[in-house]
C-alpha cells in the first residue's frame, strides 16, 4: 500500500488542476470524491450509503473541473471521502470525522484513538491544505489575485425537509462579491438564489472559506448547488456555464 498517494486504493490527497491558469479564481473542491481505501471496509456502510451526499457533494466535481478549463483557472478537489475527514471542517470540530451524518451512523469512525485520527489528518487533510495554501502564497509573491470559489452541491430534501433554492452563495467578509455572484445569477428570473444557504458560514462549520480567504484577506465564497441539478452532464454543461458567466460578471 502506498499511503503517500499514487496507488490506486491510495490516491493523491489533491488533485491539483491548471496551476498555471491565468484568471483571478481559484476553484476549491473539497468534497469532490467518495473514495475510502479498502483497508477500511466502507465504515460499516453499503454502496448505496456511499453513493450518497453523505459520502461526497454530487456533481461538485465535475462542476469544478469543467468550470477550471473555461476560466483557465487552478482548481484543487480533494482525493477522499469526506466521510473519514471532512476537508471542510477544523480539526477541533466534531464533524471533522463524523460519527452520523444525516440519520445514518458512521460505524467505523466510532472510537477511533488519537494515532488513527492523526494518521487521516497526515494522510488527507494536510497535504491538500498544505498543497492549496502553498499555492495562494506563491500566487501573492507573484503579485496575483486571489479570488477564492469553493464549489459544493446540496440535498433537495435534508431530514424531510424540502429545499426551495436552486443554488446558494455563501461568504462572510466577501460580502461584496457574494451579493454580487447573487445577482448576476439571479439574471434568469427563474433561479431561486439565496444568500448564505442552505447553511451559514462560521469559523466552526467551514475552513477554505475562513483560513484561506478571510484571514489573509482572499476575497472568498462558497457555492453551493442543488445536487440534482448537477447529477448528469447536461445538469453540469447548463451549471459550468450558469457559473463561468457569474463569475466573469462579477470580475
Amino acid at each position: 500500500m502506498l499511503a503517500e498517494g499514487g496507488a490506486t486504493d491510495w490516491p493523491h490527497a489533491v488533485e491539483a488542476l491548471n496551476e498555471n491558469g491565468r484568471s483571478p479564481f481559484v476553484l476549491i473542491c473539497e468534497h469532490a470524491s467518495n473514495h475510502i481505501p479498502a483497508e477500511y471496509n466502507k465504515l460499516g456502510l453499503q454502496d448505496s450509503d456511499l453513493a450518497r451526499h453523505i459520502a461526497w457533494d454530487i456533481g461538485a466535481a465535475h462542476v469544478t473541473r469543467a468550470l477550471s478549463k473555461r476560466l483557465d483557472a487552478p482548481a484543487f478537489l480533494g482525493g477522499y471521502s469526506r466521510l473519514l475527514i471532512d476537508l471542510n471542517r477544523p480539526l477541533h470540530v466534531a464533524d471533522s470525522i463524523p460519527l452520523r451524518s444525516e440519520a445514518t451512523d458512521i460505524i467505523g469512525n466510532l472510537s477511533l484513538d488519537d494515532e488513527e485520527r492523526e494518521r487521516r489528518q497526515r494522510l488527507m487533510f494536510n497535504p491538500f491544505q498544505d498543497r492549496l495554501r502553498a499555492h495562494l502564497e506563491q500566487r501573492t509573491a507573484d503579485g496575483r489575485r486571489n479570488v477564492l470559489v469553493s464549489v459544493h452541491s446540496f440535498t433537495p430534501v435534508y431530514l424531510g425537509q424540502q429545499r426551495a433554492w436552486h443554488a446558494g452563495v455563501l461568504f462572510d467578509k466577501a460580502a461584496s462579491l457574494g451579493q454580487a455572484l447573487i445577482a448576476q445569477l439571479s439574471r434568469d428570473p427563474l433561479l431561486n438564489v439565496g444568500a448564505n444557504v442552505p447553511y451559514g458560514v462560521s469559523a466552526d462549520a467551514d475552513y477554505a472559506l475562513v483560513v484561506h480567504g478571510d484571514q489573509l484577506n482572499n476575497p472568498a465564497v462558497l457555492i453551493e448547488i442543488r445536487n440534482d441539478l448537477i447529477s448528469d452532464p447536461d445538469g453540469v454543461e447548463t451549471w459550468t456555464r450558469k457559473l463561468e458567466e457569474a463569475l466573469r460578471g462579477v470580475i
